[in-house]
């Protein structure tokens, strides 16, 4: 057996553990498609669907909440400079052993933990939350073992594109203008050291 399959079996074997424990009378089963999708936005989504805040029988606490299956894990996309600024913590319990991975670094080593953490920390820290992350199962890429269930395939809304502050936006346009008189001003000094050179030009 390849190591490629040995990880593949792996990874089916944790995805499969812990079903046990879970109750799935009248759970659906939906799924995430990360290619593509802004980590908080993705996160915030999926923790609404695992809390079930998106039924009408939501109670805060009991555990309503759907299985949630997270594919393309490796696929998400940050904002900004998170890839190389954002950065994991934890300490060993040692002296001083206090160690950090940043995004770009965690992204390479298990793409899943990033999903994860970001939906664990948008659960309210109670005795639900273990139930919860149970209901969790996240892949790198598109393939996943439960083909054999019905499965939901979750839509995510357009993403709105908040408009920009008024202060900054006459920024903009003054920099733009700027800009464009200075390439005006340039061709008009090319245009007219062209006419002194033709002026210059002596009669024969």
């Amino acid at each position: 057996m390849s190591a490629a399959s040995q990880a593949f079996s792996g990874n089916l074997k944790k995805a499969l553990a812990g079903l046990r424990r879970i109750d799935l009378d009248g759970l659906r089963w939906r799924v995430f498609d990360a290619k593509g999708q802004v980590l908080g936005r993705l996160a915030s989504h999926i923790s609404t669907v695992v809390q079930g805040k998106d039924k009408p029988t939501y109670a805060p606490n009991r555990d309503e909440g759907d299985m949630c299956i997270i594919i393309n894990a490796k696929d998400v996309c940050v904002t900004g400079r998170k890839m190389t600024d954002k950065l994991y913590q934890w300490h060993t319990g040692y002296v001083g052993h206090l160690k950090e991975r940043s995004l770009k670094d965690q992204m390479a080593k298990d793409p899943t933990e990033v999903i994860r953490k970001a939906v664990l920390r948008m659960l309210p820290r109670n005795k639900l939350r273990d139930d919860r992350d149970r209901k969790l199962r996240i892949f790198a890429g598109s393939e996943h073992p439960f083909g054999d269930r019905s499965l939901d395939h979750y839509v995510m809304p357009p993403r709105q594109v908040r408009e920009m502050r008024p202060r900054a936006k006459r920024a903009m346009i003054r920099a733009q203008k700027k800009a464009e008189q200075q390439e005006q001003d340039e061709t008009n000094t090319k245009k007219g050291k062209r006419r002194d050179k033709v002026g210059s030009i002596p009669e024969i």
